[in-house]
């Protein structure tokens, strides 16, 4: 038997020594971004193989926060890229659309569904959290009762900073507990830990280290998880943080630079060397010089005027880089950001706008079931006990009611393309008006009762749609307002 295994193991000598050649050939490969040597070593000091949850500490979260909280409120490109976001991606905020069978208590529910919305303004509660996301990373709504509301569903929302989600005791040192976050054993969401005060308000002493446990039922934790595992955010605008930095420093030394250069008048300077025939003049003296006069230099000296050594020719193509960088993290275009398309055609505009409005679909979608699915739920659960809010068939239903959002649609640049472009899909039937109508953001059914509504009254009233035109409206005219 050993002889047989010898003789074997002679035979494939040569294989086996082919293999561990082939082998060694692997392991010699490599990649450049692996190797590490003196002129990246510093530039990769900062890499680590820390988890999610250790790598947003809470710690480097509440740093994170402060500084983007600071540029935001004292940076008028950081303030107004934050908001310009909010408004895009929520606008006036989102309509519900029933899709049940029972199109009557379809359109009762939605309508006392948007009644309450506008009750306890929904939609600028929506924006605030979208600009939380933007500067903290996350945003926390608490479902709670409000009495003083003026609808029968006493639902209201209760927004909280990130900073009051923690815990403050060493009450949860537990492997499924993160910064205020109880986790049961597949990762969902228990309980919050919610303190009953800012820890950076000044009103009321000794309140800190208290904190109510939320059921996780009662609270909506919204944030974007950037990588497996991860159970609170970071700011949206963290990769931005420095360049809002070099964007201020850049800007103040070219103007420091400026107002240095306006501040001398001149300088005398003399090309006669050390002891020789120039007149004597007394060093960093200041000579004060009257308006419209002419100036004698003494002998042998010269005057010159100071110019300004910064690059302030090259501030604006900075500033455009730099703010297109800036915008980058956010998928949103330079124009956008900068509030400014001055250089823009319209093909590029179309073009670089396709990937903004993208992500803002993106994150309408992920706003609909991590926020408004949680909202409408919570409202179903609590109008139903209110006797003839809801439709009987409403009340005794046990499953979901079939839904979606819309949300504000973007206005195109050219409405006469594009309604052409419209007609020509709809002649094609490549499209639906459901589909049209949803592009901008509108109910197709409303929107055709309302049309029914509209040519009806235009027929009893004996007017053409020609005639029904708003004046400075007509065909053709859209251009010249």
């Amino acid at each position: 038997m050993f002889g047989w295994l010898r003789s074997k193991t002679s035979k494939r000598e040569p294989m086996r020594r082919d293999a561990i050649i082939r082998a060694a050939r692997f392991i010699r490969a490599r990649y450049d971004a692996a190797v590490t040597n003196d002129e990246n070593r510093r530039h990769w000091a900062n890499a680590d193989g820390l988890s999610a949850d250790a790598a947003a500490s809470p710690d480097v979260r509440r740093l994170l926060r402060n500084r983007a909280r600071y540029e935001v409120a004292n940076n008028s490109y950081a303030k107004g890229i934050v908001l310009t976001l909010a408004n895009d991606v929520i606008g006036t905020g989102p309509r519900l659309q029933l899709l049940s069978d029972d199109s009557d208590a379809n359109q009762r529910i939605e309508r006392e569904f948007m009644r309450w919305a506008k009750a306890v303004g929904l939609a600028d509660k929506l924006r605030t959290m979208r600009m939380a996301r933007a500067t903290d990373g996350e945003a926390f709504a608490i479902l709670a009762s409000n009495p003083r509301l003026p609808t029968a569903v006493k639902l209201d929302l209760r927004l909280i900073e990130a900073d009051q989600v923690t815990t403050p005791d060493l009450s949860m040192l537990d492997d499924n507990a993160i910064d205020g976050i109880v986790l049961d054993a597949f990762g969902n969401p228990v309980e919050y830990h919610v303190l009953k005060q800012h820890p950076g308000d000044t009103r009321g002493m000794g309140l800190g280290l208290d904190y109510d446990r939320v059921p996780a039922r009662s609270v909506i934790h919204y944030f974007r998880a950037d990588r497996p595992g991860q159970s609170r955010g970071i700011p949206d605008i963290t990769p931005a943080l420095p360049l809002f930095a070099q964007l201020r420093r850049y800007t103040l030394a070219v103007l420091g630079a400026a107002e240095t250069a306006a501040d001398f008048a001149g300088i005398l300077y003399t090309d006669a060397p050390p002891d020789g025939q120039a007149e004597s003049v007394e060093p960093m003296d200041a000579i004060e010089l009257e308006a419209r006069s002419l100036l004698t230099m003494p002998g042998g000296w010269k005057m010159a005027q100071v110019q300004a050594e910064q690059p302030s020719t090259t501030y604006g193509e900075f500033k455009k880089e730099i703010l297109n960088e800036i915008a980058r993290c956010l998928n949103m275009p330079f124009n956008v950001a900068a509030a400014n398309s001055s250089g823009y055609n319209y093909a590029s505009g179309r073009l670089d706008h396709q990937t903004y409005f993208k992500s803002i679909r993106v994150e309408q979608e992920h706003i609909g079931l991590a926020v408004l699915d949680r909202i409408f739920t919570a409202w179903v659960s609590e109008a139903v006990l209110v006797e003839g809010l809801l439709p009987q068939s409403a009340r005794l239903r046990d499953v979901e009611l079939p839904r979606q959002w819309f949300w504000d649609g973007n206005e195109h640049v050219d409405p006469v393309k594009e309604a052409s472009a419209q007609s020509t899909r709809l002649q094609s039937h490549t499209t639906t008006l459901a589909r049209e109508y949803a592009e901008q953001g509108l109910d197709w059914e409303t929107e055709l009762r309302q049309r029914a509504k509209e040519v009806a009254l235009m027929q009893e009233l004996g007017l053409t749609v020609e005639q029904a035109v708003p004046i400075g409206r007509e065909a053709g005219n859209d251009d010249e307002e």
